[in-house]
């Protein structure tokens, strides 16, 4: 028994939380919707990721900021990180554009059998910027809500910051629950293959591949969007802003994005991300704790590559013809819904309202969109998620590079097998 769980534990995690993966396709595609009979492996993995993402991203961030010992290196950090998310937000969004004006899945579509969706109003980027500041900081504790966490972590550090020594106790404390925290993380790590394998078993089980021929071509946009988006804008940024070599952050990312798949949430991927900016690409926790909890709640690559494929999608269907001003209105948009989008599984397809609007669309049409394409979703937001921390580890790579907070020699260091 010790032989085995040494055999096991000596198996690098990627490696492990692949084969489950693949298993676990393999057995949802065998045993079908009786797979569900263990869906409760995949709930408890989930619940205990997001029992660390609150604790996680408010004790790193603050520790972070305490770290930098400067409050204007947070500033450096969080402009130029913000400054990033939006740019590759938006190679991403005309990337989406691009694939679906030329390949053009929506040619021919009927939507017409489709049931249409309820969808709730769209939140104005007023009430967005607003709800950055809580008005019941353990509300936002209570709740998740990840920006509020954020704004609340960050004064907490930059005071800190600016009392001076007799906050070195409570600065002491938080560093500890900082490491407390990045610990605990590699604990429930070692939970995620088996919380793989039900995810994926049942995603299988109950939609299987035969949802792709309902929009074939729908799906192949995405995924060929995804994979264009990561292997040129991600790798193309690592090469040029941090002059790093590619193959060691494709290589250091993989875990996450494994779990990234699996759970199609990328607040949920936080842990993953964190373990492999640290671990596997030596970025140093100044930057880790404070670009990646941002990257998780307003980098969506990949969300605004959806919505912006998803769009033409629906004009196509309906034929509508979209000029050069609709796309750059769709684009504008899509940046704008992108921003703060719940990071949770299916969230980006209730923000389409609000792109769709712009382009004449109407309500009932929107409806009936969802309608269509709700049923099998969760296959394409698995794929899109991978997109969203990937661009959150690259920027996180970017700017721990300009502000001398990545150990290049672990970063390029050969991964163990």
């Amino acid at each position: 028994m010790t032989l085995s769980l040494r055999g096991w534990f000596g198996i690098v995690l990627w490696k492990r939380i692949l084969l489950a993966l693949v298993l676990g396709a393999i057995a949802g595609l065998l045993i079908g919707e009786g797979v569900t009979a263990i869906s409760w492996i995949g709930e408890l993995f989930i619940r205990l990721i997001k029992m660390m993402i609150v604790p996680l991203v408010f004790l790193t961030l603050v520790s972070g900021v305490i770290s930098m010992d400067d409050p204007k290196r947070l500033g450096s950090i969080g402009g130029k990180a913000a400054l990033l998310f939006l740019l590759t937000t938006a190679f991403a969004i005309l990337i989406g554009l691009l694939l679906a004006a030329v390949l053009q899945p929506g040619a021919g579509v009927d939507l017409s059998t489709a049931a249409p969706a309820e969808i709730g109003a769209p939140v104005s980027l007023t009430e967005r910027l607003l709800a950055i500041v809580p008005e019941n900081p353990f509300e936002a504790f209570a709740n998740a809500d990840l920006l509020a966490i954020i704004f609340f972590a960050l004064l907490t550090g930059t005071t800190l910051l600016l009392v001076g020594p007799s906050g070195k106790p409570l600065r002491d404390v938080f560093t500890a629950g900082s490491d407390l925290m990045l610990k605990m993380t590699g604990i429930v790590m070692e939970a995620a293959p088996f919380g793989v394998f039900a995810l994926v078993a049942v995603v299988m089980g109950t939609s299987g591949p035969e949802t792709f021929l309902y929009l074939f071509m729908l799906a192949a946009v995405v995924l060929t969007g995804c994979v264009c988006h990561i292997l040129l804008t991600h790798t193309l940024f690592v090469r040029l802003f941090a002059r790093l070599p590619v193959g060691p952050f494709l290589k250091g990312v993989r875990e996450a994005q494994l779990v990234a798949f699996s759970t199609s949430s990328s607040s949920a991927t936080l842990p993953a991300s964190m373990s492999a900016a640290e671990n596997n690409l030596g970025i140093k926790p100044a930057v880790a704790s404070s670009v990646l909890p941002l990257g998780a709640t307003i980098n969506m690559d990949g969300t605004a590559m959806y919505v912006a494929i998803v769009t033409v999608f629906a004009a196509q269907a309906f034929g509508m013809p979209l000029d050069m001003t609709d796309y750059m209105l769709i684009g504008l948009t899509t940046v704008l819904v992108s921003v703060g989008t719940a990071s949770v599984p299916s969230a980006s397809l209730f923000l389409l309202a609000a792109v769709l609007e712009t382009i004449g669309m109407t309500p009932a049409q929107t409806g009936m969109v969802v309608g269509f394409i709700l049923p099998f979703d969760r296959i394409l937001d698995m794929s899109r998620t991978v997109v969203n921390i990937t661009g959150d580890l690259c920027v996180a790579s970017i700017v721990a590079r300009w502000e001398g907070d990545i150990d290049t020699d672990l970063y390029c260091e050969k991964p163990r097998m």
